[in-house]
Order: C-alpha cells, then sequence, then structure tokens
C-alpha cells in the first residue's frame, strides 16, 4: 500500500479510541490532577515531533525530563537524534513514529508535546495534541495563517494546557531590559520602530522546478506534506531547511524572524494588532509559490492607553532603515544578524536578534543612563518556563499561545501585504473580526483549506 493510500485515522475516533485506554491503566498520573497532570516531583513524559534541526535542540534542552517518545517522518533524523550523547541517557527508551497521529492514540502517558515541524503542520499536529489535554511548546512561528493562530489560543484557554511558543529571546536578559528601560520612560514619547534581518538564506522568488525524485525509504513524503497540497517529492528543494521560503509550508522571512526581533519592541510596547499594514517587495515566485527576495513592510497600531500610536516598519532580504544620523560613524547597526530601532521623543534604543545588546545610542547617552531597578522577573529559560509550569500551575510562561499568537497573527499579516502589495492598497484590518475591511481578497489569505485527514477538527 502506498503513502497516499493508507488509510487514515480519525480525530474523533482516535481521541476517542485513546479515553478508552486511558480508563484502563491504574489511576494513570496524568488525570489524577486534570488534563495532563504532572506532580512536581515528577518528570514530564514529553514527546518530540520534529527530530532534527531546531526539533533536535528543543528536545535537548527538555532531556532532563523523560523523553517518553520521538515522531518525525525521516527515519534518519531520528537515528541522528539517538547517536547523540545526551540521548544515550535521556532518550534511550523512546517510542518511535513517524505519524503523531499514531503515537498520540497509542500513547495515553503523554504529558506533552514539542512541535518543531515546518510550520504549515504546528497546527494540526497542535489540535490533535489539545484534544487529549497535552501541553505543548510549538517552535516559532507559532503557525501558518492567521486563522491558525486565533484557533491555538482559543483552545490552549479551552483545554487548560501549558503552552509556549519557541522564541528563545523572550526569555533572555536583553528582553527584560528592553521591558524596563522603555516603562522607566528613557525613551519618551514612541512612535516609530524599526526591525531589520539579513534573512533570506534559502530560496525565495523562485518558481517550482518541475519533475520529481525517487522517494527515499527512509521518508514519508505523505506524512511531511501533511496538510498542503500533493507535489511530488524533489530531494533538497523541499524537505530539509528550504522549505520556508514555500508558501504551501513555511511563513517566508517575518515568520521565520519577527519572533525574534520584533518581539521586542512588541512586548515592550504592548502593540497588539495593527489597524493598518501595506508592503512592497521584489519578486514572487510564479502564482505566488514563494516569499519575495526583499520586502519592506509597514504596520500602523493603535494608541493605547497613554501611549501614542506606533508605526513599525520591517526590512529583509538586504534592505535597511536610514541610518540615524546620532550613531557613531562605523559603528554597526543591530547585529549581523539583524536588530531593531525604537524611536522615542527623548532617545533611540538600538539591539540585535533575541534581544541582544540593548543600548542606547549614542554610547555617551547609554553611559550615562542610570539604569532602573529590577522589576520583572528573571526567566529560567525559554524550555523550563514550560517545564516549571507543566509542573507548578501557578507559575506561568511569558510566550503563552494568547500573547504569540498575537505576535504570529501580526507577523502574518505582514506576509499578507507583500502579496497583495500590487493592488496598491493601505489594508485596514478590523481585528476583532479578523477581516480586512478594504480588501476582499486579502481575506482569503487569513485561512487555508486543508489536506483530508490534517485539519483542525
Amino acid at each position: 500500500m502506498s503513502n497516499d493510500d493508507k488509510p487514515l485515522i480519525n480525530r474523533r475516533d482516535f481521541v476517542k479510541k485513546s479515553a478508552i485506554a486511558s480508563s484502563f491503566l491504574i489511576v494513570p498520573r496524568h488525570v489524577l490532577g486534570g488534563s495532563a497532570h504532572v506532580a512536581p516531583s515528577d518528570k514530564v513524559n514529553i514527546a518530540g515531533v520534529g527530530a532534527g534541526g531546531r526539533g533536535r535542540a528543543n528536545i535537548r534542552a527538555c532531556a532532563h525530563e523523560n523523553i517518553y517518545a520521538l515522531c518525525d517522518i525521516d527515519d534518519n533524523e531520528i537515528a541522528q537524534t539517538l547517536k547523540e550523547d545526551w540521548a544515550t541517557t535521556f532518550a534511550r527508551g523512546a517510542k518511535t513514529y513517524r505519524d503523531y497521529r499514531e503515537m498520540l492514540e497509542n500513547e495515553p502517558g503523554l504529558d506533552a508535546l514539542i512541535i518543531s515541524t515546518p510550520d504549515h503542520m504546528h497546527a494540526p499536529i497542535a489540535a490533535a495534541a489539545m484534544d487529549l489535554g497535552k501541553h505543548l511548546y510549538i517552535e516559532k512561528p507559532l503557525c501558518h495563517t492567521v486563522a491558525e493562530a486565533r484557533y491555538l489560543a482559543r483552545r490552549a484557554s479551552e483545554t487548560n494546557i501549558v503552552s509556549q511558543m519557541g522564541n528563545q529571546g523572550h526569555a533572555q536578559e536583553g528582553g527584560r531590559l528592553i521591558n524596563e528601560w522603555v516603562a522607566d520612560g528613557v525613551l519618551g514619547t514612541v512612535q516609530e520602530v524599526h526591525c531589520w534581518t539579513n534573512r533570506p538564506v534559502w530560496p525565495q522568488g523562485i518558481n517550482r522546478p518541475e519533475g520529481s525524485d525517487p522517494i527515499p525509504s527512509t521518508i514519508d513524503w505523505n506524512l511531511w506534506l501533511g496538510a498542503a497540497p500533493h507535489r511530488p517529492y524533489l530531494a533538497e528543494r523541499y524537505h530539509g531547511f528550504n522549505w520556508r521560503g514555500w508558501m504551501d509550508f513555511g511563513t517566508g522571512v517575518v515568520g521565520d524572524m519577527g519572533a525574534h526581533i520584533i518581539d521586542h519592541p512588541y512586548w515592550a510596547l504592548d502593540l497588539g494588532l495593527p489597524i493598518k499594514v501595506s508592503a512592497s517587495s521584489s519578486r514572487f515566485g510564479a502564482n505566488f509559490e514563494t516569499f519575495p527576495v526583499a520586502s519592506k513592510i509597514h504596520f500602523e497600531f493603535p494608541a493605547k492607553s497613554d501611549r501614542p500610536p506606533v508605526k513599525m516598519t520591517w526590512y529583509d532580504g538586504g534592505l535597511l532603515p536610514e541610518r540615524p544620523e546620532i550613531l557613531e560613524q562605523g559603528r554597526m547597526m543591530g547585529d549581523n544578524d539583524g536588530g531593531v530601532l525604537i524611536v522615542g521623543g527623548k532617545n533611540t534604543l538600538m539591539h540585535g536578534v533575541y534581544g541582544r545588546e540593548p543600548c542606547l545610542i549614542p554610547e555617551i547617552k547609554h553611559l550615562g543612563y542610570q539604569q532602573p531597578a529590577q522589576t520583572m522577573a528573571r526567566s529560567p529559560g525559554i524550555h523550563q518556563e514550560w517545564i516549571d509550569a507543566i509542573k507548578d500551575r501557578s507559575k506561568m510562561t511569558t510566550s503563552h499561545f494568547e500573547y504569540s499568537g498575537r505576535l504570529s497573527e501580526t507577523m502574518l499579516l505582514g506576509n499578507i501585504a507583500t502579496v497583495r502589495a500590487s493592488e496598491n492598497k493601505v489594508l485596514e484590518y478590523d481585528g476583532e473580526n479578523m477581516r480586512f475591511t478594504n480588501d476582499d481578497g486579502a481575506n482569503s489569505y487569513l485561512d487555508k483549506d486543508y489536506r483530508a485527514g490534517f485539519g483542525l477538527s
């Protein structure tokens, strides 16, 4: 039987079967205190879905818990993970699967999932897991569409799971300093933000290649495609790092790096959802197969509380904001990967990717700044926040799906603006009703169709 002919597991059926299977266990710990309850003295039973690349790093970061299962459509990725030194101790007894649906059906003892697949499969896997009350860590970006961002935030609340998006800079010291300095008022009134990145470092602005290659026996191509429309397998074109530039699978540059760059001014200024978005870009792949090589995106956020409206501009593909006159000659803006300028009426704050090395510019301003006392709790790390909150529900994660859903929605709205750039409109967005009010065509990009067996319901 070919992969395409395999019978699909109905989600409602496997939720029902899993509940029945659980009833035959002797007081399973994950039902003692509600969905996926874990006592503080216990280790969390974790499954890693996506065992290679960033997934391997995420699993390694949680290896002090119980790596209960590994799931990947590529057998070689699982094998490579299990060869690592840490895995020979902490993941030695892990169950292995290709299909996340089979894993969820067969492993009722799982407490939590780390999802590190390509973007297009984040929400389908998360939806199936939340139906069973599993806690979730999802590598950034949170999801593939605006509708998915709303869905994940809502379901996380309904199912009372502990959620976290994997934008590690959100847990680092720089992010807290940026928040504290903005709150201290050293910048004065902020109405202008600039964010940029050196990405893409993968192919974009290209057309779909023709032909096909034999599918390696170690790969389940049907499962890799998952929710996306079928297309032939081509070695090194989609599977691997190159999926990020393809609209069916990734979210392009702003989806990849916005969670590490936009995150910090977005958090410190409490920006919420934009009310206007517009963009300009270089060419896309034919029929919008891939994202453009370079883009410039403008976001307008409404006034909030005692903060005035804020305009944020995003630059990628080698584009940069105008160099501030106050920045010393010969000094780099941000860092090698990108950066942020938060421009206030009194001072300007500059930082690198992940919130690294925040500082006031010019340097003389920074040296003369008496930094405020710490007002924010420091984080034990993006992964440990999640683990601690699973074991002690009085603790909170800081990139939970309510926050990361809004951040991801904002980034994805930017992608829609680039697609609609040829319409020469500033898109007006009604966040409360999740719709553009002046471009019905743009609304079609807020959601998507799913291939049978890989939807959200």
